[in-house]
């Protein structure tokens, strides 16, 4: 059965989501927020709504492309409403805690060094999540109202209104997607390599 409309949303930096929907980027890493259930991340839903936020984006803790697309906000500020651009699959879930294969995947997200850095440091005993998000814009982008209960460091909501995801687009094509994702793959399980390669492309 296809799926219509969706209710589910993951909550994520706006310039993250933005690059997720430009097809600059398929990757996410989390560890979860402070008001996770269990104080651990874990993935409600497999098909989601992109809900950005502000509040928490950091300019000093993403690559230069995306810092300069930021103005900080003060704690507690959101918009009035929320534009929702753009849903996606989450294809795969990869729990990883070696250090040299997360630095590995810097070339393939947004944030930069520090970020990645602070990840590990922050409850090092739990691994980081490394999520694959295959996504879609949406035939017409919906502005909902803000909701306090949308608020709060949690990655997961449900919100008051279904939107619908019929007749959506992908960002990248199948083929596309799925050089990427073994792109990523190969860099997990050959940090090294990939590390050696990089630098020979600077």
């Amino acid at each position: 059965m296809e799926l219509t409309r969706i209710n589910y949303a993951l909550k994520e930096w706006a310039v993250a989501v933005d690059a997720l929907s430009a097809g600059k980027t398929i990757l996410l890493l989390r560890k979860g927020g402070i008001r996770e259930e269990g104080n651990h991340f874990k993935v409600a839903h497999n098909e989601v709504l992109l809900y950005p936020t502000f509040e928490h984006q950091k300019p000093d803790l993403l690559k230069p492309e995306y810092a300069d697309r930021v103005t900080p906000v003060t704690s507690g500020w959101h918009p009035e409403t929320i534009r929702i651009g753009a849903w996606a699959k989450i294809t795969d879930i990869l729990m990883v805690s070696f250090e040299p294969s997360i630095k590995a995947l810097l070339p393939f997200h947004v944030w930069n060094e520090k970020f990645v850095s602070d990840r590990l440091k922050w409850k090092p005993l739990q691994p980081i999540y490394l999520l694959f998000l295959r996504t879609y814009k949406l035939s017409e982008p919906q502005e909902i109202p803000y909701r306090a209960e949308y608020g709060g460091c949690k990655s997961w909501i449900e919100l008051q209104e279904d939107i619908s995801v019929a007749n959506t687009t992908p960002v990248l094509t199948d083929t596309e997607y799925n050089k990427l994702t073994s792109v990523i793959r190969n860099s997990i399980a050959n940090p090294s390599a990939s590390n050696l390669q990089n630098q020979s492309e600077i």
